[in-house]
């Protein structure tokens, strides 16, 4: 295993509540390492953190180990089966009509 496998690997399973489920695909190319992560759906927030503040600064790291091993190294985190989109479906809750009432104009 590779050490920015071993790397990400060590953070994301300290972060998450189901680290069996942590998937970590590595591919090089031209352009560098692309490290693909897929994790359980309940621990996308996690991963992400508040504006997305955790996943940066997991990239950040993960720059810093393949400059060490001079390889650019990119994070691409997969959105997991069953997650936001599918989990919350956009509808309005009022009409139009229903909201123009409640205001009283």
């Amino acid at each position: 295993m590779e050490n920015d496998v071993k790397f990400l690997d060590f953070v994301v399973k300290a972060l998450v509540e189901n680290p069996d489920d942590v998937k970590i695909t590595r591919t090089v190319d031209e352009m560098g390492v692309l490290m693909t992560l897929d994790v359980h759906r309940d621990d996308m927030g996690k991963i992400i953190g508040r504006e997305g503040n955790t996943a940066k600064a997991i990239r950040t790291l993960l720059r810093v180990v393949g400059m060490k091993n001079n390889a650019r190294v990119n994070l691409k985190i997969n959105e997991p089966a069953g997650g936001m989109q599918e989990a919350r479906p956009v509808s309005a809750t009022k009409s139009l009509d229903d909201a123009m009432n409640d205001l009283k104009l």
